[in-house]
């Protein structure tokens, strides 16, 4: 079994009833799997649910607390039309209203049209990450793969990333629809393409308790 405190991966099953679980996949219906991820902002539906209020978000807050609140959300959708391998590698970027100069953020990228930015290390190290899983993933549906105990392990710069893995080992991260995994963002991973003709849905969340040095603000969901 993992454990969010030792391995720096916990899974949460049967998170969403069949009810929920139908409400999310409708809020989300319209995003087109034409990317490997697609950046979710401003769909009502999604606030009720990811906040610390609701069930999914209630995950998030029972460990870093009440201020917990969803600062990005991504639609994965892998499929045979859509499909691709995710390299081994840290998430190290946040989301923010618009650029700003802050002590220790940067440097700065666009994505989706979206303003990113890598933070103090310090701060995503205080992160969480739910990924919310639409479909079941089995062996052959492009589970995610994790090196249990990486997030402690520091910014893992490129060329050591091979050997980290290897040292911690790998974890390979099945569920079923309704289950939602908590990862310490900045936990090692990657995965392989799908290798079914069935569709992988992932709604992953960021989740952070702080609030950004102004004028830096949190994009939000």
């Amino acid at each position: 079994m993992m454990s969010l405190e030792n391995d720096g991966a916990q899974r949460f099953e049967a998170v969403l009833d069949e009810d929920t679980l139908g409400k999310l996949s409708k809020a989300v219906s319209h995003v087109a799997p034409d990317k490997p991820g697609m950046r979710l902002k401003g769909i009502p539906q999604l606030k009720t649910l990811l906040s610390v209020g609701g069930v999914i978000g209630a995950i998030a807050g029972a460990i870093i607390g009440s201020r917990a609140r969803p600062v990005r959300a991504v639609l994965f959708n892998k499929t045979q039309l859509s499909n691709w391998k995710l390299r081994w590698h840290q998430d190290r970027t946040i989301v923010v209203r618009s650029r700003a100069a802050a002590n220790g953020f940067g440097p700065w990228s666009v994505k989706a049209g979206l303003q990113h930015v890598e933070p103090p290390f310090d701060l995503l190290a205080e992160m969480l990450t739910l990924r919310v899983h639409l479909d079941s993933v089995n062996i052959d549906n492009a589970p995610l793969l994790i090196a249990p105990g990486s997030h402690r392990m520091g910014r893992v710069v490129e060329p050591d990333i091979k050997n980290v893995v290897k040292n911690c080992g790998t974890f390979t991260c099945l569920s079923k629809a309704g289950d939602v995994w908590l990862y310490a963002t900045p936990i090692l991973h990657g995965s392989e393409p799908v290798r079914t003709q069935s569709s992988r849905r992932v709604l992953q969340v960021d989740y952070s308790a702080r609030d950004l040095p102004l004028p830096l603000q949190w994009l939000g969901i």
